[in-house]
């Protein structure tokens, strides 16, 4: 999953792309539904709305004013000549067209605040919801996805909506109003001189035409080269361990060369082509400057137009020119962010967990009597993972999963817990199918300690009393202890206060893990599920947390997940699990005593061990 310093730098390449900062080299991405993704977006303006209504107000306002700058211009040049007779109308002119320059600025200033003030509360309100999303969506959904994937949903794709789209709507409204506005006043002023400053407008959608369709390929292999990049500089850092004691530095250097040349390559045909734009523009566009002095000059002298109007209408042509150079890019941004918010509201659009049914009960005086019927499972049709699973765990006693990996131990897990639910079959606790129980009072009923210990940034006894508020630190420590993690805790600079870093990284794997069991020690549910919860410490530990899981589970039902087979030797159940199947069952002694599937693994381990 990409670390949060690549995707800000990523986040910051898409920014460099947008309209204003080298927009043509923006990768167009074409939404599927562009009309229903922008009312889906506009339900999200709400309270906004007026204030929207006020923008696009000022946006008019600004155009307008915008537009009568060149006439204001214009005139004074005409009233220049006769100075003498008119020189308060100069004076009034020049004041009327600062008091333009300063109300434009003003506008503007005005119009950007409001931009970023209703773009922030809209990206609030969608990341809000985007994240309340996530924790109604079943574990299925993350299980499936790329965390990558997920997080550049919630950050890219929602930053490009609440920056872009609002942008570019103003900037197209902005647009149509100076285009039509300018090409309004130029036909006013002189019909001939706007034929003369229209002639190069073909060329200009030609060049536009041309240059975008050859940028936008290579700016598209160019984001395909960057991304691959990113994604090796990733790996490569993440993986530095292996990388050194594998010696791979040398190779891993010489392939990001190769790769690092190729986007060098790739870059600089993209950058040399929209480079191209700009200067060709200005060619063309003094073409047309050259064809309105002539064609003015030619009227003037016959007497037929001022110097003011050939001076207002170079403006009033430049004012015409310039947005429809903008229009192409602007309207593919608009399509990019809507591309990307059509990815924002598919996972809006998931199927979340399966409601509670309307009589769900709550479950309580938890006995412990956990019973598996016929349970079938798999995470699509085609393939089944469990296969009429059929145990009974009584209460009070310990079962243990055994097996080879894959073969559905923690499926079964997930499926008491209903992180996924079954397709066949029933689980029964206390004999009420766990369907007919809230999954918020079915999951309080669970102490688990995952394989895979996820550990949250803040302190050491923030993270041993998650999930079990209202806790005294003598109450935490109490749990540290019976986990033996106190010993290791009370040892760091600044004990059960000391900051772990993401995922617990300033700690050893065991120490996670022991933090990980002292978590479960608190909550003390009535059901405990251990997944593997030793396999990450040294063997003396590992003989100090047997004895406390011993205590800690006293009185409970109890799931264990076991490829260390001595750990478990004590269960009172240990099925073998295999191919999604139950293939033996029975205590240890029973077991070894079949000389089956159980005799040889803990046969190979006890002779490994040896």
């Amino acid at each position: 999953m990409p670390n949060s310093k690549s995707t800000e730098t990523f986040s910051r390449m898409q920014q460099m792309n947008r309209p204003g900062r080298g927009g043509r080299n923006r990768i167009v991405e074409k939404p599927k539904n562009m009309k229903g993704t922008l009312k889906r977006i506009w339900e999200y303006f709400g309270s906004e709305r007026k204030k929207l209504l006020l923008l696009f107000a000022l946006v008019i306002l600004t155009a307008l004013i915008a537009l009568s700058v060149p006439y204001l211009i214009g005139k004074s040049v005409d009233t220049i000549p006769a100075f003498q007779n008119q020189s308060q109308l100069l004076i009034l002119l020049l004041i009327l067209l600062a008091s333009a320059y300063v109300l434009d600025f003003a506008l503007n200033f005005f119009q950007n605040y409001m931009i970023a003030a209703i773009s922030q509360k809209i990206v609030k309100q969608m990341r809000k919801a985007l994240f309340d999303k996530f924790q109604l969506l079943p574990v299925s959904f993350f299980d499936t996805r790329s965390h990558g994937e997920i997080m550049s949903r919630v950050t890219n794709d929602i930053d490009n909506i609440s920056s872009t789209i609002s942008q570019s709507t103003i900037q197209l409204m902005s647009i149509a109003i100076t285009v039509t506005g300018s090409l309004f006043m130029m036909l006013v002023l002189n019909p001939v001189l706007t034929a003369a400053g229209l002639i190069t407008l073909p060329l200009v959608i030609l060049l536009t035409k041309a240059v975008t369709k050859r940028t936008s390929v290579l700016f598209r292999e160019q984001q395909k080269f960057l991304g691959i990049i990113n994604g090796q500089m990733e790996e490569s850092i993440s993986g530095i361990h292996v990388v050194k004691a594998f010696n791979r530095e040398e190779h891993i250097i010489q392939d990001f060369e190769e790769k690092n040349e190729r986007l060098r390559k790739v870059s600089t045909k993209a950058l040399l082509w929209t480079g191209y734009m700009m200067p060709m523009m200005n060619v063309i566009n003094n073409l047309g400057f050259i064809a309105v002095s002539v064609t003015g000059g030619a009227l003037a002298v016959a007497g037929r137009i001022t110097p003011g109007v050939i001076s207002s209408f170079l403006t009033y042509t430049k004012q015409f020119t310039r947005p429809i150079n903008e229009i192409a890019n602007v309207y593919n941004t608009l399509q990019t962010a809507v591309a990307g918010a059509e990815r924002v509201f598919e996972i809006m659009d998931e199927d979340e967990e399966t409601k509670d049914a309307p009589d769900a009960k709550e479950l309580k005086d938890i006995q412990g009597d956990i019973v598996f019927e016929k349970v079938c499972f798999g995470y699509n049709k085609e393939k089944q993972i469990l296969k009429e699973i059929s145990l009974h765990a009584l209460p009070g006693s310990t079962v243990a999963l055994v097996g080879p990996t894959g073969a559905g131990k923690t499926t079964i897990i997930n499926l008491l817990t209903r992180f996924y639910d079954i397709q066949s079959g029933s689980i029964r606790i206390d004999g009420i199918d766990i369907r007919h129980f809230t999954r918020t009072s079915l999951r309080r009923a669970f102490s688990i300690v995952l394989q895979d210990t996820y550990l949250f940034t803040g302190t050491i006894l923030e993270n041993i009393s998650y999930g079990s508020s209202g806790k005294s630190k003598e109450e935490i420590m109490a749990a540290a202890r019976l986990a033996m993690a106190d010993e290791f805790i009370e040892k760091l600079p600044d004990g059960y206060n000391t900051r772990l870093k993401e995922s617990g990284n300033n700690l050893s794997e065991g120490q996670r893990q022991l933090i990980a069991i002292a978590r479960a020690v608190l909550l003390n549910a009535p059901i405990l599920i251990l997944d593997e919860a030793t396999s990450n410490v040294d063997t003396m530990t590992e003989l100090k947390i047997r004895k406390a899981m011993k205590n800690l589970s006293s009185g409970k039902t109890s799931f264990v997940i076991a490829h260390r087979l001595s750990t478990i030797i004590d269960a009172d159940l240990i099925l073998v699990i295999d191919d999604g199947r139950i293939m033996e069952q029975g205590t240890h002694d029973e077991l070894l005593a079949k000389k089956g599937a159980y005799y040889k693994m803990y046969s190979n381990q006890i002779s490994n061990i040896q």
